[in-house]
């Protein structure tokens, strides 16, 4: 189970690593859009923006709806887990982090420059 989330995690990590794919992220962020509305908002050919969105949708992080009444219509929307998996990670090491700090800053007034006089 941790193997998977871990291997899933990474997978997130990877796939926002690119800087177009952030860009889709944000911009479904306000809502599903179509791929060619998409390609258009982030200054791309269809086609290399079909290939940035099949790599998000294969790791999880936007998913395809058929558009009713219309055969080859499609939207892209987010798929919040990945997301919410990835933030909630990000809080514990955020929280790991502050924790650190404390440690450190009771260290700090510990064993300070008015300590080492007393000794």
């Amino acid at each position: 189970m941790i193997n998977v989330t871990v291997n899933q995690l990474d997978d997130t990590i990877l796939a926002l690593a690119d800087p177009t794919r952030r860009a889709v992220v944000d911009l479904l962020r306000a809502g599903p859009r179509r791929a060619s509305e998409i390609a258009d908002a982030v200054g791309m050919s269809r086609q290399a923006t079909s290939r940035h969105l099949n790599h998000l949708r294969e790791r999880g992080i936007v998913a395809v709806d058929l558009i009713d009444g219309d055969g080859r219509g499609r939207l892209y929307r987010l798929r919040p887990e990945r997301l919410t998996a990835l933030g909630a990670w990000l809080d514990q090491v955020q929280a790991g982090h502050a924790d650190q700090l404390a440690a450190f800053a009771r260290h700090a007034e510990r064993s300070g420059p008015d300590r080492q006089d007393e000794a």
